[in-house]
């Protein structure tokens, strides 16, 4: 089996919700023969699925993650290149490629484009390979640039790029010794930047979408009442915290 796939199978049955369904498949299997081995695996699969949709607790694992750089504002110096790094998207005839990407892929492309336009001296660098798509995310997300007024001479297609580690290692020889702004999602950013510094890059950070807006306003009644959403949050820090450790490791 390639071994990408394998780190991706193994990083999903990992997630959250894997782990809540696992344990209520055993909830069910050894409800007969070690019924308080059942129940301990009910509880605990409940309190994981209760306390993970809770807004507070998804954003006290996330926002040690992303607050660690702030967005960015401007660069006192000329910025030669601006990397967007690979995320989703869905190859669909009937829409435009705006609409084809994913929510990160088109976050970070609109944070992209705002930078852009406070430093119009740079050239975008889109990264991303295909995965099952019959267009990389490269290219998709340099349609849409294009889509959104951006000339295609300023854009450079990195399509080959599997995952964040290979984006660093296979983008840092073009933009050595440059002014380089990074863009990939505010969670995703820490794993990011430590991968590039590793290549002898030190880029400036330029988090988008980041899931902690308003993190310190006054408390609402719906604050408290568990959503799919806050689940997902909670997914995307243990995903991300699982990334760190795994690249401590490595490094």
């Amino acid at each position: 089996m390639d071994l990408f796939l394998l780190k991706k199978i193994i990083s999903a049955l990992i997630m959250p919700l894997s782990i809540i369904i696992m344990l209520l498949i055993l909830t069910i299997v050894f409800y007969q023969h070690k019924r308080k081995f059942s129940y301990i695996c009910l509880i605990t699969a409940t309190l994981l699925l209760t306390l993970g949709s809770f807004r507070p607790v998804a954003n006290l694992l996330m926002a040690p993650i992303e607050n660690q750089y702030l967005a960015f504002s401007h660069s006192s110096e000329p910025v030669d290149y601006i990397i967007i790094l690979g995320c989703t998207h869905t190859t669909d005839p009937q829409l435009p490629a705006t609409s084809e990407l994913g929510i990160c892929s088109l976050q970070r492309l609109v944070e992209a484009i705002r930078i852009l336009r406070i430093h119009p001296e740079a050239q975008l660098i889109t990264s991303g390979y295909a995965g099952h798509d019959e267009m990389s995310n490269a290219e998709k997300v340099k349609e849409a640039a294009m889509l959104l007024g951006v000339p295609e001479r300023k854009i450079i297609v990195e399509s080959f790029p599997e995952d964040t580690e290979e984006e660093a290692a296979l983008i840092a020889p073009r933009v050595s010794g440059k002014n380089v702004v990074l863009i990939t999602n505010s969670d995703h950013m820490p794993r990011a930047i430590k991968y590039f510094q590793l290549q002898g890059v030190d880029p400036i950070a330029a988090p988008a979408g980041k899931w902690t807006k308003g993190i310190n306003d006054e408390k609402n009644w719906p604050d408290y009442v568990p959503r799919p959403k806050n689940l997902e949050q909670t997914t995307h820090a243990w995903y991300e915290s699982l990334g760190r450790f795994v690249q401590w490791i490595k490094s």
